[in-house]
């Protein structure tokens, strides 16, 4: 797929499961369970699952996304702990939309917890605008989702960026 310095993305592949498991698990309150990453498997017309390995080959991040039609949705992004803030999770945005884009996709949607402050400023930093808010959308805890999207021009612009 890619390489930026000394992390690479690559195809989520079936052996990744256990380590992308054990990043969705610190990550989220309400993490995907094994088979709903499994069904993604299943699911290759739409679905598209990358991950990001450090120097040593181990999975850091990752991200799932659906292309359907002209659209990328952003489903799952998730890094280890020990590697957040250091732009793995804009390489793997990045890597995605260039992906969705090679597949049609000249838009992409998401939707991230109100309270995601790093998120949002990821997303945003890279040129996504909050679209809408879904009242009580999230469980454990309750509460709201940020829609947001990036339209064809930004998503153009965006093509252009170094992965770095």
């Amino acid at each position: 797929m890619g390489e930026t310095s000394t992390i690479t993305i690559d195809r989520m592949m079936r052996e990744d499961i256990e380590q992308v498991l054990a990043i969705e698990r610190v990550s989220f309150t309400v993490p995907w369970s094994r088979n709903l990453f499994l069904s993604e498997f299943r699911n290759t017309r739409v679905s598209l699952m990358l991950v990001a390995r450090s120097p040593e080959g181990g999975i850091i991040g990752y991200i799932v996304c659906w292309v359907v039609a002209d659209e990328l949705h952003i489903l799952d992004l998730a890094t280890e702990p020990f590697w957040r803030r250091r732009g793995i999770a804009r390489m793997l945005v990045l890597a995605a939309v260039r992906e969705g884009a090679e597949r049609g996709a000249s838009r992409a949607f998401l939707e991230v917890r109100a309270s995601n402050t790093a998120a949002l400023l990821l997303y945003e930093g890279l040129g996504f605008n909050r679209t809408l808010v879904r009242e009580g959308y999230y469980d454990m805890p309750v509460e709201d989702a940020v829609v947001m999207s990036l339209e064809r021009d930004a998503l153009v612009s965006l093509l252009n960026k170094p992965v770095e």
